[in-house]
């Protein structure tokens, strides 16, 4: 991935805030048929998928309203995709919100939507 795509730069820096606050990257970038995971850390046995949003530009609406109810069902398809092979005994879905890519402006919202 290139580390110059403004994207590329949101999730390192989303991977390094996880860190900090103590998960553990897993994956990142993890693809299959059905979709991507941006991040997948492990907390105290939680297992979370995370999806990070970046939009500098609010003329489209804000990152919050870039994940439309197909890119969550994506999300969710590809998560049940990854835990066919890796049974874990519980999940979450967090989502990291920047507006720029600024650690300290970053809203992450835990547990932000499941089945």
């Amino acid at each position: 991935m290139d580390r110059n795509n403004p994207g590329a730069r949101a999730e390192d820096l989303c991977a390094r805030l996880l860190r900090r606050a103590g998960l553990r990257i897993i994956e990142r970038n993890w693809r299959c048929r059905v979709g991507e995971i941006d991040l997948i850390a492990e907390e105290r046995g939680v297992l979370v998928f995370v999806e990070v949003r970046l939009r500098r530009n609010a003329a489209f609406g804000g990152p919050a309203e870039s994940i439309t109810n197909g890119k969550r069902e994506r999300l969710l398809a590809a998560a049940r995709f990854y835990l066919a092979d890796r049974p874990a005994t519980s999940c979450r879905f967090d989502v990291l919100l920047l507006d720029r890519l600024d650690q300290a402006r970053t809203e992450w919202i835990r547990d932000a939507f499941g089945e």
